[in-house]
């Protein structure tokens, strides 16, 4: 195949069917699935068959009218943490061993409660933790301040809120 080639059919879809996700995916690894009205699962990626091009897909999980449709999914591995985001605002920080891990055709549990029925899951996402420590950062600090590092100023905001370049004030008119 070349440069300017194509590429090939992964997926065919159904009249409404979507792609909310896509990533690689280990046999050491779950798929972690959430639906709209707060239910989720894991479930290992070695229970799934592998299919070939085009296909439809295999099920992942048993959608019902109390459940709601996906919101989201993603591949976790045990020490990932992921954070649920609702409509409504409400942001919720789990770990994914916190999250029950169940066959490929099952309902889920309640992962996230939500107020009122107006409330959905509007996102999954995964948690990218810094290298650093903050006992890292705050020894970091403290050297740079024992070496005569000034710290950083903070920037000076204009009255909508953004903020100004240096020799951008108010107070020059």
């Amino acid at each position: 195949m070349g440069r300017d080639a194509s590429g090939v059919r992964g997926m065919n879809l159904r009249r409404g069917d979507e792609v909310i996700e896509v990533d690689i995916a280990h046999d050491d690894t779950d798929l972690v699935v959430v639906t709209e009205n707060g239910f989720g699962k894991r479930t290992p990626v070695r229970d799934y068959p592998v299919k070939g091009r085009g296909g439809l897909g295999v099920k992942t999980v048993q959608l019902s009218e109390a459940r709601g449709k996906l919101a989201g999914a993603r591949v976790v591995r045990d020490g990932y943490q992921v954070m649920l985001i609702s409509t409504g605002g409400t942001v919720i920080r789990i770990p994914v061993e916190e999250i029950k891990r169940l066959g490929r055709s099952t309902q889920g549990v309640i992962v996230m409660r939500l107020r009122g029925d107006e409330e959905k899951v509007s996102s999954l996402a995964l948690v990218m933790e810094s290298e650093a420590s903050d006992a890292a950062v705050s020894e970091a600090a403290d050297a740079a301040a024992a070496a005569g590092v000034e710290p950083a100023r903070e920037p000076d905001f204009d009255e909508d809120g953004f903020p100004t370049l240096p020799g951008e004030s108010d107070d020059e008119d």
